[in-house]
């Protein structure tokens, strides 16, 4: 199984040290954070092609809400989903950035657009396998609440859990996963993402919450005025993203085969110019409600979405 929105081992180990209290004396007087990380050398993000299938064409997208999720909840990671393949306008007027281009940049690793749209759903308000699941629940969750064996390759199957669920590693190692899994003779692709609200909102719903360890910035205000609903869009983005370049874990990575680094989870924390750990970067601030966002979706709702690496410039590309 690939684990998407984990921790950035580097971000992780220059947080600790700027916050340490051990190194904290001796480098207060030094120079700014931002300069002190100038001088620390990075891992260059490069991922390598592995030769594997990616995913190409229309994909469809079919969901399972497990636990209590409400109408609005839902309707902020519908609209970002349609957002993905269909150009924002609103009042008549073209967005930008917009949440497309964001999507656009998969294109230039599979070769041609990969469109998405969304599929069958099915609403499990009754936790029918409780409300604390293993990976392997998971699993099984995406393979037989979703029928996967009607269909064929071009479906992705999505789990998305409620903030009173507790998963398997949630928090402690990831945000979402993805993966692929057998039916039959097919080899059908799964992705989870957890609502972090009330479990780790500092670890996977950052910038809208203070952060679990290093500098206590204020956090963002989230666009859509809800942490955890904001946050699980930042962790599905990166985990459609990592399924459709790296679907079977022979694709695009950085890395090992059971850690990669892929195609957003390579450029963590970043969402606009500037960012550095801890700072997520320069992002617009609407004036009259004080959220953050760097991208407008259909009917102008706004999201905050990730860098993702480029395969043009092998850099990581943030919308602003």
């Amino acid at each position: 199984m690939r684990r998407g929105c984990g921790l950035n081992l580097n971000l992780l180990l220059l947080l600790l040290l700027w916050y340490n209290p051990n190194t904290l004396e001796a480098t207060a007087t030094a120079t700014p954070f931002s300069q002190m990380l100038a001088l620390v050398q990075q891992e260059p993000v490069v991922l390598k092609y592995h030769k594997g299938p990616l995913l190409k064409g229309n994909l469809t997208l079919n969901l399972l809400w497990y636990g209590n999720f409400t109408l609005t909840q839902r309707s902020i990671i519908l609209n970002f989903i349609q957002s993905l393949t269909v150009s924002s306008t609103h009042r008549g007027r073209t967005q930008s950035p917009s949440v497309a281009s964001w999507w656009q940049t998969t294109a230039t690793y599979t070769g041609r657009p990969c469109t998405l749209t969304v599929g069958n759903q099915i609403l499990d308000h009754t936790y029918s396998l409780g409300k604390s699941l293993k990976a392997s629940q998971l699993i099984a969750l995406a393979s037989t609440k979703t029928e996967i064996t009607a269909h064929g390759y071009n479906r992705i199957h999505v789990v998305l859990t409620a903030a009173d669920v507790a998963v398997e590693d949630f928090c402690m190692n990831q945000c979402g996963t993805h993966g692929s899994l057998r039916a039959g003779k097919k080899r059908v692709v799964y992705s989870w993402v957890g609502n972090p609200e009330s479990q780790c909102p500092g670890e996977c719903a950052w910038p809208f919450h203070q952060p679990l360890y290093g500098p206590q910035t204020p956090p963002l205000v989230p666009p859509n005025g809800d942490v955890g609903m904001d946050g699980m869009v930042i962790s599905l983005a990166t985990v459609l993203a990592g399924a459709v370049t790296n679907p079977y874990g022979n694709g695009y990575y950085q890395g090992t085969a059971m850690a990669p680094l892929e195609a957003v989870s390579a450029c963590t924390g970043m969402f606009g110019k500037g960012a550095y750990p801890g700072y997520a970067g320069e992002v617009p601030v609407d004036k009259r409600t004080g959220t953050s966002y760097n991208a407008v979706g259909m009917r102008g709702r706004r999201f905050l979405l990730p860098a993702m690496w480029d395969p043009l410039t092998s850099s990581c590309k943030t919308l602003v």
